[in-house]
Order: C-alpha cells, then structure tokens, then sequence
C-alpha cells in the first residue's frame, strides 16, 4: 500500500465565546482551489490502492448484486385519469422509463403488463436513459403530468447539486415549448387548467425560500413571484392536495408551521393563510370533499397533542374539531384524505403503519368515535414497514399499500376498504435460490443508562440467530455484525428488505439496526430525547447497544462494523470517540462530522434553518459548549486516559464534491485528523468528484459502489467468509 495522502496544516483560529479552536485543515473548504482538488485526487487514488486486492470479491459482490435482481422489469401500473403510467427498466441501462397506457376494462384493476413487450397505446413519458445521455450523472427532480394529460414537466440536475432545469414536454402531439425554468428545487405543482404551474427555488445556501407561479408558452423573466419566504430558518414547499383542488404552500422550520392555499382552478388568485405560524406549532393539512359535497380542511398538528391528533373544520368556516386525539407513542405522521375514507400514516409499536378510518355518507362523514370504527393495515411478520404506495385518484374504493420487512421482499397490494380484503399485486423476486425461511428477524430492546428502553432490529441466517417464542432474536453463537444508525431529524429507520443485504446474510453476517433517540421511531418524544441538548443521548444510546450486543454474544468488538451516513455518519463520528476499543471498522458515508464549525457558518447551506435541530452556537454559549462536546472532528483522540495512544476503527468515508448538505471538506478533513492524531490510524476516503449527497445516479454504479463497501465491510469482520465465497 502507498503512504496515505497528507495536506499542508494551515492553522486557522476559531474563536467564539472566549473560546478557541485551531483548525488545521480549514482551508480545504475551497472546491475552486486547484489545490484541493488535488488533494481530494490523491485520497481517491489510495483508495483505490485499498481496494485493489478486494477487486476480485468486489466483482464476485457486483454480479451477486445483479443475479437477484430483475434487471428488465416494471412497476405495478398506477391509475391517474385516463391512463395507467408506470416505470421500465432494462438490463444494461441505468436508469428508469417512464411510460403511460390507456385505461381499459373496469379501470380498478391494473394491467397485467410483460417486461417483455408493451401495451397497446402505450407511450413513453420520459426515458432517464436518453436524457442522461452521455453524462455521468443524471437526477431527475421534477416529473409531473398535467392535469389535462397534454404535457410533463422535466426537472434535471446533471451535477447532484439539487438545482433542477425544467422543460415542459408535449405528450399529445402538439408543438413543443420552449419553456425553461432554472434554478429549480423540488416543489412543484400544476394548477387545473394545464397553463400554469408553481415552482419553487433556492437562495445562495440552498434554502427554498420563494414561490413562483409561470404561465406556459412564457419566459421565465414574466414569472410572478407569489411569496417570499424572509426568515432563514424557514423553507417553502408546495404540492397539491389528494383531491387536486388545492395547491398547497407550506412554510416550515423545524418546529414552526404556516400553510397558505389557493384553489387549484383559481392560481391567480392571493394565497389564503389557513392558519398563521405561531411557535412550536406544526400542522399539515388535507382538503375532503365529503358524499354529500361539503368541502373540509382536516389538520393533523401538535397542538396540545406531542405526539400529534387530527382535527377538521368545514372550509366554509366554523371551528376546529377534533377527529382523532393524541395517543401516545403512535404518532400521527400525515392523514390522506380519499372521496369514502380517511388514511392516517401512524407509528404503532415502534413501526410504520397504515390506519384506514372509513367516513359515514350523512351530514357528519366522522361520527363520535373515529378510531372504533378504524383499523390498521396488517402486515405477517414483526418488525415490519406498512406505507402507502401511490394513489393519486382520491375517489376511489381501493387504497394501494406497500408491506415489507427484514426477510419480507417487498409487495405492492390493493385493499379493498369496504371488506379489508388485501390483493397483493406484485412482490419483488428474488432471482437465484432466495428461500426467505433461512433468514429470522425479530426486535431486541436494550436499557439504555436512563433506563429507556431501545428498540434494535436484527436479521440473520437461521443458523446465527433464532427467536425466542416471544419474537426476541437470540445468538446461535458469535458472528460478525454489521449496526447500522442514524438517529436524527425524527428519521425513522424502518426495517424493510434488501436484496443487496443477502450477500452480507449468506456470509454469516449479521445484520442490526439501532432505532436510537433522535429518529422517531417511537414517536416525538423519542425525537425530543435526542435533539438539541439531549444530542448526546443519540451516542450513548448507539454505544450502549453495540455493548449490549456483544453481551449477549452476537458478536465481539473484533467482528463488530458500524455503518451510517449524513447525520447518521456524526453518529458514526461520535462513538468512534466515545468507544474506539469497541468497534472494527466503520464505514461514514457523506459523514456530518464538523458540526461545529458548520453551525457557526450561517453562509453554508442548511446551518440557518438546522439550528432548531441542533442548536445555535453564534447565539448561544451553552449550544456552543454542547456542540463542542460532541463534534467528531473536535473531539478526535491522540491519547486515552492512561496516556496509551489511541487506536481508532478503521474507517471507509464517503463525500461528494457537489454535496450541498454534508461539504466535501467535512470527511477530508476528519481523515486527515484520524491520520494526525495515530499514525496507525487507517482511514480511507472516495469523494465523488460528479456527484452530490446521493453519491452516483445511475443503479449500476450504485450496485458497484455497494460492492465495494460490502467487500470492504467483509474483509475486515469476515475474512473467512469473503475468501470462502
């Protein structure tokens, strides 16, 4: 192996409330400095000496990848007036296409459609692969039929810095539009007359903070800028209701709401404010035109409610009512409003799920008790994911669900609302020998140090791992294992399938998740134990688990791998500091790692509108402090207590040059300091020079960077296994 790369130290000094730090790689900030661009150069370049002699199990991981997955397929046909739209995808091309027919037939059943041929009528609405051309990344923000079905909006990011262009397309056969739009974020929603539509775009820190409304057939210069968000810890979204009545606009920080709408049929008109922003109210709203025509707002908020209840008040006006009241720990994430019953996305015993709340036909479509008449989507195995899957007409009988868990691939059903009855339409295959009955997954629940309990979800082998009548996973014996975390921004983490996860499983590895406090899992207050100054609670929570895990005998501190990424790699960060001895490796994928110096900076993205999450450290000498305490590139160990050097995990980080949340600069400079503090210290970093926070694009480079991780992962916690396979 060559030496690792080194970086001149130019010490820059920090100083905030009569405190100093002293940086010494602040300077690699500049993405324009030919110098950093070298630098950045060089790490990918011993990285690639790193993985040099695990090219042949990357290759062998790669095709492994591949042989379970359908690479020509397609997507369960989804209703959206007079056609049924759905996406392609074909072996050897990186990207979806997306493709419409005619409706035939009953109109509730999708079509049976081979991956091999089309339907009759069908059209191609956007095909990823012609437009990525010869570029090597391709995101597409914005694709939006019209109303009418005469045309699409195509927003496309060629450098993964989330700054979309937008061209409106012709699906009729009418001329084409010169219409472009630059600079374009992801809210965006057509008004009913197909003229106009509604954008939104970013200032120079990548906040979405105006509005704008453009006629077709017009320059932008001749757009309307609608509103103008001021305060900078506000962003603005739009969307359109179930119904497609209303255009939405929402104005939101991280605890702080204010919804404005107009009439979808009237976009022109003043936005209405439905409910100014008072602190610490959040809301989201739904618009229900109930069976005998009455229109009403329904509103799912924390007001008075932690874990959120749903209200609803006639839109011709009156008060707000409540439907559904808070239920502890089953958080109410969002309610979808359908012409014959209600759906509420909910937490229930830690996991996602699906509550279906008929509506009566009378005067008053709610009734006394909502919740008695309500029930949940049920889906067989435990922990599982139950969401919704697409369901763009609002009058409709069926409710279109997903359901997956850890040993579970993947189904897409439709429920029929009046008699429960499930229709699974499709289930992701697994091509090979995939039999699900050689895997186990269940829940553990570990005591943290304040006694709270955390939910870990594990999948393993059935000869690693077995589970006790009560579902509780426990260890044939030691094996290695690979945690995963996040813990943030009141994330959850749900467990659901991975085909690309077989090849650590059929390896003997086992695979955990650690639902710590900060996501929210377990419903708000979980997020509020892990947020703010409770932020450290996230790290301890994580470590306890890890020690926990040993305990019980999964594995040992000498086959156990960490992997996390964003907010998820500061979690990474920190426990590598607080419990280096316990750990193997650790792979920090677009790592959040120089938090404190990133929440000081209030040019950088995002660091404005994250400080409700985080903190401010300008403002305030206790979040500076707390910041301080935590943030892994601060807080990098040279020697432990008794003046031993110490011996960090080895780490595999990720960044991308065009990232506009996580900077580049945040994991090269973490690298470089893990290198400084021990020379023994192994780190190894790639940086995606074309790409931002999502890393590569297309699936084949996905799959190929998978790869790579996984046999990184393998050779350090599994050698073994990776030769033996």
């Amino acid at each position: 192996m060559p030496d690792a790369p080194r970086a001149p130290q130019r010490p820059t000094v920090l100083a905030r409330h009569a405190d100093e730090r002293v940086d010494p790689y602040y300077w690699l900030m500049d993405r324009e400095d030919e110098e950093v661009l070298a630098h950045l150069r060089a790490e990918n370049a011993y990285h690639a000496a790193e993985m040099a002699p695990l090219k042949t199990l990357e290759d062998r991981l790669f095709e492994e990848i591949k042989s379970r997955i359908e690479e020509t397929d397609i997507s369960v046909p989804v209703r959206k007036g007079s056609w049924w739209y759905f996406e392609r995808t074909r072996e050897g091309l990186n990207y979806p296409i997306s493709v419409r027919a005619p409706v035939e037939g009953d109109g509730l059943t999708p079509p049976v459609v081979d991956p091999a041929s089309t339907l009759p009528g069908e059209q191609v609405v956007l095909d990823e692969n012609a437009e990525a051309g010869e570029s090597d990344f391709l995101s597409v923000g914005v694709l939006a039929v019209s109303p009418d079905a005469a045309w699409v909006a195509v927003g496309t990011d060629f450098e993964g810095a989330e700054r979309h262009s937008v061209t409106v397309r012709p699906l009729a056969g009418q001329a084409p539009l010169d219409d472009r739009l630059e600079d374009v974020y992801y809210g965006f929603a057509w008004a009913a007359d197909s003229h106009h539509v509604f954008y939104t775009r970013v200032d120079e820190a990548m906040r979405p903070w105006q509005l704008w409304r453009h006629r077709l057939g017009t320059p932008q210069s001749e757009d309307v800028l609608v509103l103008q968000e001021d305060d900078a810890q506000f962003t603005v979204s739009v969307g359109r209701s179930r119904d497609d009545r209303v255009i939405v606009v929402a104005l939101s920080s991280s605890m702080t709401t204010e919804v404005r709408v107009v009439a979808a049929d009237r976009p022109t008109d003043p936005l209405e404010v439905l409910e100014a922003r008072r602190h610490g109210i959040e809301y989201g709203v739904e618009h229900l035109v109930d069976a005998t025509g009455r229109a009403w707002w329904l509103k799912v908020t924390n007001e008075e409610a932690t874990d959120f209840r749903l209200l609803a008040r006639p839109v011709a006006g009156g008060e707000w009512r409540e439907i559904v009241s808070e239920r502890p720990g089953q958080r109410i994430d969002a309610v979808d409003a359908f012409a014959g019953f209600l759906v509420l996305s909910e937490r229930d015993d830690g996991c996602a799920a699906v509550r279906v709340v008929p509506l009566g036909d009378g005067a008053d479509p709610f009734g006394d008790d909502v919740l008695a008449r309500s029930w949940l989507v049920e889906g067989e195995v435990f922990p599982r994911t139950v969401g919704l899957s697409a369901n763009p007409n609002s009058d409709t009988p069926l409710l279109r669900v997903v359901l997956t868990s850890m040993v579970t691939p993947t189904l897409v059903a439709n429920v029929d609302v009046a008699t429960r009855r499930m229709t699974v339409l499709k289930q992701q295959r697994v091509l090979g020998d995939f039999d699900p009955t050689r895997y186990v997954t269940g829940r553990l629940w570990v005591e943290a140090s304040d006694g709270v309990a955390v939910p870990v979800s594990v999948v393993a082998r059935r000869d690693r791992v077995t589970l006790d009548p009560d579902g509780t996973p426990r260890p044939a014996g030691p094996s290695p294992l690979l945690l995963y975390g996040y813990g943030s921004y009141e994330i959850s983490i749900e467990p659901g399938f991975s085909s690309l996860r077989l090849s650590l499983l059929d390896r003997g590895v086992v695979f955990a998740v650690a639902h710590v406090r900060g996501g929210g899992e377990m419903g708000r207050s979980w997020y509020e134990m892990g947020r703010l100054a409770q932020k450290p609670t996230t790290f301890s929570d994580f470590v306890t688990v890890a020690r926990d895990l040993v305990a019980r005998g999964f594995t040992t501190p000498a086959t156990l791998a960490l992997r996390g990424g964003s907010a998820g790699g500061l979690l990474m960060g920190a426990v590598m500091n607080a419990a280096p001895e316990l750990f193997r490796a650790v792979v920090a994928e677009v790592p959040f790692v120089d938090v404190l110096t990133t929440m000081l900076d209030d040019s950088l993205p995002l660091t404005v509108g994250e400080w409700e999450e985080w903190g401010n450290p300008d403002a305030s000498a206790t979040a500076y402090r707390t910041m301080k305490g935590y943030s892994p590139y601060d807080n990098v160990r040279e020697r432990d207590h008794d003046g031993r050097p110490v011996r960090y995990p080895e780490l595999y980080a990720t960044g991308g040059l065009n990232d506009s949340r996580v900077g580049f600069w945040e994991p090269a400079k973490w690298v470089l300091r893990l290198r400084d503090a021990n020379p023994e210290n192994h780190a190894v970093l790639k940086t995606e020079m074309g790409a931002g926070h999502g890393g590569p694009s297309g699936r084949y480079d996905a799959w190929r960077d998978e790869a790579q991780v996984l046999a990184w992962v393998l050779s350090r916690i599994a050698p073994e296994a990776a030769l033996e396979q």
